[in-house]
């Protein structure tokens, strides 16, 4: 049914979760093993491949805002760990760039605005 609906353009048919899967399926999996592994209570997966030189529907190049009580009492760097841990397959097969905002409720409380990315240098800093 899935290859059907694919072939005659029939996403919009499927459920939004199932048709954000196909379209998006390392967003969907980054989302999938951040919530199994850190269970969070606020989670934003944000593709930023459009800002890199890459095929219109790329997902290389990701920010993630991870807000976890896993992350109490763990250093900047711990909490960077755990979410590599969690992306380990991902970031050696699919993602090329990862960009993480990793917060206590109580830091996400106290401020939840997103620091931007910085600009793509172009590689090799041009």
């Amino acid at each position: 049914m899935l290859v059907t609906l694919l072939k005659l353009g029939r996403l919009s048919s499927l459920h939004p979760t199932m048709s954000a899967a196909i379209n998006k399926p390392v967003e969907t999996e980054i989302r999938r093993l951040l919530t199994d592994t850190l269970k969070p209570s606020h989670l934003d997966v944000i593709n930023e491949s459009h800002k890199h030189n890459v095929p219109k529907e790329a997902e290389m190049h990701f920010k993630v805002v991870v807000v976890s009580d896993q992350f109490e009492g763990k250093k900047l760097i711990e909490r960077h760990r755990m979410v590599n841990t969690a992306l380990h397959q991902l970031l050696e097969e699919k993602i090329h760039a990862l960009s993480i905002e990793a917060k206590t409720p109580a830091q996400w409380q106290e401020s939840s605005a997103v620091q931007p990315t910085p600009p793509c240098e172009g590689g090799f800093g041009k």
